[in-house]
């Protein structure tokens, strides 16, 4: 099971962090990746990171601005969003895979999705 957090309204500039709590025991063993859906418009992809952390990757319209991370201690993956945008204004679903992948359907496992709302 997957719990999504931390959205909210924030203003363009500004920065939030979602998380995304997992239960069980064998979190580490799955890729993470965070998804999008905006108003109207299909889901899209985020970012992904591997079982260990060592492997990120990001959509082109997020690099250089989020951060993926993950904590497998606290069965936790993190999504650091800097430099907000309103066009960044979607429902953020976290999700698990048996791999890393920037495709819907390679996860089995996905969380209710928080809102984060950015005004200009």
């Amino acid at each position: 099971q997957l719990q999504a957090s931390g959205g909210g309204l924030v203003q363009a500039g500004d920065s939030l962090r979602l998380s995304c709590a997992a239960s069980g025991r064998t979190f580490s063993s799955y890729a993470m990746g965070w998804f999008r859906q905006a108003p109207g418009k299909e889901r899209e992809f985020v970012a992904a990171i591997g079982w260990s952390g060592g492997i990120t990757t990001y959509a082109g319209s997020v690099k250089g601005r989020f951060t993926i991370s993950r904590d497998n201690a606290k069965n936790t993956v993190y999504l650091q969003m800097n430099s907000l945008k309103p066009e960044d204004t979607a429902v953020y679903y976290c999700a698990a895979s048996y791999s890393s992948s920037t495709y819907i359907s390679a996860y089995n496992y996905w969380g209710q999705g928080t809102l984060v709302t950015v005004s200009s």
